[in-house]
């Protein structure tokens, strides 16, 4: 069971609030969309075929997502 910690930070005003949905144990919504086509569009995540409705982790995604900090070990496969 896998659980993402958010670090809280205080903003100025409600003026420069994002939502940032939770669904589940993943981020949802427009942040989670426009991460996801991110990761898509960098190459970290793919099909293997275009069939397939999974996308995987690549090499390229593994290297840079642990520069980001994100312990890949926690996703199940």
């Amino acid at each position: 069971n896998s659980t993402c910690y958010l670090k809280k930070q205080k903003m100025k005003n409600n003026k420069e609030r994002k939502q940032a949905k939770m669904c589940y144990e993943h981020i949802g919504g427009k942040l989670g969309q426009l991460l996801f086509e991110l990761f898509v569009n960098n190459g970290w995540l793919e099909k293997v075929s275009a069939e397939d409705k999974n996308f995987y982790i690549t090499k390229k995604g593994e290297a840079e997502l642990t520069k980001l900090g994100i312990d890949l070990s926690q996703i199940k496969t």
